[in-house]
């Protein structure tokens, strides 16, 4: 066997190792960090940037850090602070003690403000919002000097002292950087560092009135924690001359840099924060962590696992340049991970039912099931037989069609794991309905296998009636019928799949569901892959949602309608 080729470096990683390589990184320890802001619920774009952080810290043995970009208060609250951990967790990664917060940092802040002012680098601006973009200038043209520019250092001072006390309201002065209004780069235009805003922060309570810009705060948090690799996405690649600047400030030690990837774009998803919490507000879903929602709190929910993905990241890569993944990748790569870890149980999702007349009226017995046969170190358990058993109904026709391998009258099948049937009758209610199969069974048939060793074509999963239990299924499809959704009508809204959920509620499972537990990944025979819901399941009331079909049938139709 040849040698197994060693997977090249992403560029990321190149930069690190030239780092390391060269004597660059202090004390040789890797410091990267994942900067949310806690405004809402992690999605799977966030995934990328967890995996890529954390994963070049374990990778180069140094640490990530977890900080909360908290210099929003209106918008923030410790629901999300807490859920972020917990995704983040659930993940796989761990950032042990160094968990921060912008708001550590708000003394020193305020302090480096208050420098930048004494050094003349630093001004308190009164013009509004709309004078400020009216000055700023454009892309082509340069922008203008605030005529507050040129304020003395001491009435700066006083003012800005003024705006810390609350002496001033919202949007009457700004504290503003001195760079340069004729920059190319419009984020060197004398950026925002400080706003006025009487909002009571989740930590810090009434203490501030004023609150640092992110431009400000968040390349100096780098500075203080000895990040050494400040990894965002692309949208950021602007800001790195603002982020540059600020980190070359007097008195700044250490002096991180800034590197920026392509974010995560899927097909069928929206990713905006704003969208994602208008969706809730409107009750289109079921909260943050509807199974249908792009947040890892609602993929949870649905039964993806964190190696799912992970893998599905590892697969994207980590690239330079933005681009759109097809949802198919994703449902793949959980597909491949659950067909590996999932439990197989027998679960009727559109009953009929099957009566074997020649099968005894109270016997039961049992037959061994294996619990998943890509496993070899798989267990297994039992699955009780009796002789009324519900079958789904597509598995029974009348008058089939060629090809049709499964029940019809005269045609013998096998029912897993147990015996070889074969059809004789119906039962039909008055509107002409199929509400009863007849059959009968060989007794020699036991397991699937006959004396005479004859096969048959047809397989079907089913449950005991007297046995079995009722559960409520919960089927999920994408919540959006486009691939763009709002791109050809300017509202996403528009695009919304009607049939993005069907609730079955008189689903018939073999007993043994009874053991399933929230965490648990399982696949209905034939039926897709499916977990415990979290929220809505209860020891009364049993509720299973389906992560993933069996097969990509989306793309097999896509393939049909020649898209």
């Amino acid at each position: 066997m040849g040698m197994k080729e060693k997977t090249p470096l992403n560029f990321l990683e190149r930069i690190i190792e030239d780092d390391l390589a060269s004597g660059r990184v202090p004390n040789n320890t890797i410091v990267t960090r994942f900067p949310p802001e806690p405004n809402g619920y992690l999605h799977i774009g966030h995934i990328k940037s967890i995996c890529i952080n954390f994963g070049l810290a374990e990778k180069y043995q140094g640490r990530c850090h977890l900080r909360f970009d908290d210099t929003n208060p209106e918008k923030e609250d410790m629901e999300y602070i807490n859920s972020i951990k917990r995704d983040i967790k659930w993940l796989g990664y761990d950032w042990g003690e160094y968990e921060y917060h912008a708001s550590d940092y708000y003394q020193q802040l305020y302090e480096i403000a208050l420098e930048l002012i004494k050094q003349g680098k630093a001004y308190v601006d009164s013009l509004t919002a709309e004078q400020m973009k009216e000055y700023r200038g454009t892309l082509k043209e340069p922008g203008k000097n605030s005529p507050d520019r040129e304020r003395s250092i001491e009435e700066n001072l006083r003012l800005f002292h003024e705006m810390h006390e609350g002496k001033h309201p919202e949007g009457k002065y700004i504290l503003r950087a001195k760079i340069d209004m004729s920059s190319p780069n419009l984020n060197l235009r004398d950026p925002a560092l400080y706003r006025i805003k009487f909002a009571s922060h989740p930590r810090t309570g009434d203490t501030w009135c004023i609150y640092p810009m992110y431009d400000f705060t968040h390349p100096i948090s780098d500075a203080i924690e000895g990040v050494t690799h400040s990894i965002c996405t692309l949208e950021f690649e602007d800001h790195r001359p603002a982020y540059d600047w600020a980190t070359s400030i007097d008195g700044i030690e250490h002096t991180p840099h800034q590197y920026e990837f392509a974010r995560l774009n899927i097909n069928y998803f929206v990713m905006s924060k704003r969208k994602l919490l208008n969706l809730v507000k409107l009750g289109i879903v079921d909260g943050w962590d509807d199974p249908r929602m792009p947040t890892i709190s609602g993929i949870r929910r649905r039964g993806y696992s964190p190696e799912s993905m992970k893998d599905f990241i590892s697969r994207v890569g980590v690239a330079k340049v933005e681009g759109v993944v097809d949802f198919s990748l994703l449902e793949f790569c959980v597909r491949e991970d659950l067909n590996k870890r999932a439990q197989r149980l027998m679960v009727v999702l559109d009953p009929l039912k099957l009566v074997i007349d020649n099968y005894p009226e109270d016997k039961v017995e049992y037959f061994e099931a294996v619990d998943n046969p890509e496993d070899p170190s798989s267990e297994t358990h039992l699955i009780p037989f009796s002789r009324e058993l519900y079958i789904e109904r597509e598995d029974f026709m009348e008058d089939p069609p060629k090809k049709y391998h499964r029940l019809y009258p005269g045609n013998e099948i096998r029912l897993k794991y147990a015996y070889y049937v074969t059809a004789h009758s119906v039962v039909k209610d008055d509107e002409g309905t199929i509400v009863e199969v007849h059959c009968t069974y060989d007794p020699e048939s036991r397991g699937g296998s006959t004396p005479d060793g004859r096969k048959v074509k047809g397989t079907s999963h089913w449950v005991s009636a007297s046995e079995g239990v009722t559960i409520e299924a919960r089927l999920y499809d994408k919540l959006f019928l486009t691939e763009y959704p709002g791109k050809e009508t300017g509202n996403y809204l528009d695009d919304l799949n009607p049939d993005s959920l069907q609730i079955i509620s008189n689903a018939k499972a073999e007993p043994y569901i009874r053991q399933a537990r929230e965490g648990d990944y399982l696949q209905f025979i034939r039926n897709g892959y499916f977990c415990v819901d979290s929220k809505a399941s209860s020891e009364d009331h049993l509720v299973f949602n389906r992560t993933v079909t069996l097969k990509d049938s989306w793309a097999k139709l896509k393939k049909k309608m020649g898209m």
